[in-house]
Order: C-alpha cells, then structure tokens, then sequence
C-alpha cells in the first residue's frame, strides 16, 4: 500500500481483522473485534443503533481517522496488506475500498464528470485520453444500469437526478478505480421501496467482481441480499454466519432476541 494495492480477489478473504479496538476519546466504541470478510461476497453488519457497525465500517478505509481524537489498536488486513503499516498511502487504500454513504453524494457536477471523477484524480495530468474516459464512463454506467436512462444526459448536473440515480451513480463513480471492496453504510435508508429494491438488484449484480460490506438496519435487507451477516452488539461481534444459519439458527442468545425483535 506504500505505492499500489493489489486489487486481487482470489484470496479467500479480501478484509481481515484481528484484535481491533476503537476509542472516540474515553469511550472505547470497539472491543477486540476479529472478522473475516470473505472475498466476492455480501456481508451484513446488523445490529442496534450504537453497536459499532459504522465505526467498523469505516476502519476499513480509515475514515475514522479524520478526527484527531479517534485512536486504534489491533490489525486490519486488506487483500493481505496491514493497512496500518508505516508508510501506507491513505489514497491508494480508499481506491481499493470504495466507500458508498447513507445519503447519495454525488459532485455538483455533470454525470460524465462524476465517473470520471476518480480516474483524473489518480492519473498523471493529461495522461488520460477522451476515447479511453468515455470507454469507462459507458462501462461504469452498465455496470450500474444507468447507461440506457442516462446515456443522453450525461452532461446533466449529477444532483438533479432522481436519489436512486444519484447513489447508483456514487457506485459507478467508484468502479473505473477498479476496487476490490465496496463498503455501504445504510445505502438504502433515503430511498423508498422501489428504490431500495433497484439497488438491492445492483448490488447482487456486482457480487463476485467485488467485495460488498453493507451496514443495514433492515433485517429483511440483510436476508435478500446478503451471503453472511456478522450481529454486533455493544462494540463486539457477537456472531458471524452463513446469512441463513444466523437469522434461522443462530447460536447466541443475544442474536436470537435481536432479530426475534425483543430488543434494538
């Protein structure tokens, strides 16, 4: 990571954590947290409000670290690579993990200028040919099934389009990076139903190619779409399974009485 990571998913686990802990000043917000994110998968972070699934999250990519009261210890591995290793590079980390946030962000922009956004950023000035930028923007946009709805609107300003456009967008505007992990925190939570379901197809359709990590409070959300889910409570994970064996058989009680509803 000092220079490039690889983004190579054949490794069985694209994220591996061991031991990690997290203090917002006093408060220790993660408690020796180890979890493995299966490479090519969807996995689930459930749990209360509170429980820690955005703070682990976004360890991932180190965003937590922007605030100088945030301090960790323990070991994260992406694609192999302690990513707190001495001389990592923060940029080359967050092209690798793509992050997707609760509400759409996209720039106050045109939508050409938006998928294209992250490839001018990490390239060499003018490096980039106008053949090879409209290649990845149509790519991009099939990828994430906006190319029919917007393939004549691509010098439209990216905030005038409907929410679910804009966060498929956001996704688009990650893959011409080519990460090997995407992480979404509630990505649904602003859109309605139909909405939700359109990305909810999406992310199913780019399982495999890439890694997905989905923070979600929608416990059917996390049974439609997801492989594994991982139950945190209080800062700790409590139990990681297969998404089926954990809502129908789940081994802790305490799991067993969150998705039974009895609390959260």
């Amino acid at each position: 990571m000092s220079a490039t990571i690889q983004t190579n998913t054949e490794a069985e686990f694209s994220i591996e954590t061991h031991g990690l802990n997290l203090w917002y000043g006093a408060f220790r917000a993660l408690k020796d947290v180890s979890l493995n994110i299966r490479s090519g998968r969807i996995t689930a972070l459930i749990g209360p409000s509170g429980c820690g699934k955005t703070t682990l999250l976004r360890c991932f990519n180190r965003i937590n670290e922007r605030f100088p009261y945030v301090r960790t210890s323990g070991e994260i591995r992406v694609l192999g690579e302690n990513i707190y290793a001495p001389g990592v590079s923060l940029f080359e980390l967050r092209k690798a993990v793509g992050m997707v946030f609760q509400r759409p962000n996209p720039l106050p922009i045109s939508v050409y200028e938006n998928v294209v956004f992250g490839l001018r950023t990490h390239s060499p000035f003018r490096s980039l040919r106008k053949p090879d930028l409209d290649e990845a923007v149509e790519k991009a946009l099939r990828e994430v099934m906006l190319w029919d709805d917007l393939k004549d609107r691509l010098h439209t300003r990216a905030t005038t389009l409907q929410l679910d456009q804009q966060q498929k967008l956001c996704i688009a505007r990650l893959l011409p990076l080519k990460p090997a992990v995407i992480l979404m925190d509630e990505p649904c939570s602003a859109l309605d139903s139909e909405a939700t379901l359109g990305i909810e197809d999406l992310m199913l359709t780019l399982a495999g190619q890439y890694t997905i990590l989905i923070v979600t409070h929608n416990m059917a959300q996390a049974r439609r779409v997801s492989h594994e889910s991982a139950f945190m409570l209080l800062g700790e994970v409590v139990e990681h399974a297969r998404t089926e064996d954990l809502f129908l058989t789940p081994r802790d009680s305490r799991t067993a009485d969150y998705i039974e509803g009895r609390y959260g």
